[in-house]
């Protein structure tokens, strides 16, 4: 419990070289396991798509979530209503600009990072569904 504290009150520099380092080694995995990472850090106003990628005919929008620490909740436990509401509009927009593909989900990959360890990588495929009408 007190690593995940202290990863909490790390300051935000720290947090964002581990969430960048975790974004990269998620492409990374995503792309052993058959994916094709289309873009990185996909923004717009109102919201934030970590990574898009395509596996066979489906457009996987994949949020990241990264802890430097064992204890407390999952990383993925975090991914909440309003985060997923910011994503639903994220990947909206995407698909309006880019690609109307019918076939589409929405996954998390939760890692757990811990200093001087291998990444504990969880991949949760279809993690919720759009919070309104694409």
């Amino acid at each position: 419990m007190i690593g995940w504290i202290r990863n909490f009150l790390a300051p935000i520099s720290t947090r964002k070289t581990l969430g960048n380092r975790g974004e990269r080694i998620a492409a990374q995995y995503l792309r052993r396991h058959g994916h094709k990472v289309l873009m990185l850090n996909y923004r717009v106003r109102g919201g934030e798509i970590d990574i898009v990628a395509r596996e066979r005919d489906t457009l996987v929008f994949v949020e990241v979530k990264t802890s430097g620490s064992g204890d407390g909740p999952a990383p993925h436990n975090q991914v909440t209503r309003t985060k997923q509401h910011r994503l639903t509009r994220a990947a909206r927009a995407y698909l309006a600009h880019y690609d109307r593909r019918p076939s589409f989900r929405f996954d998390v990959v939760s890692i757990v990072w811990v200093e001087g360890e291998k990444p504990r990588i969880q991949h949760l495929r279809n993690a919720f569904s759009p919070t309104y009408q694409i």
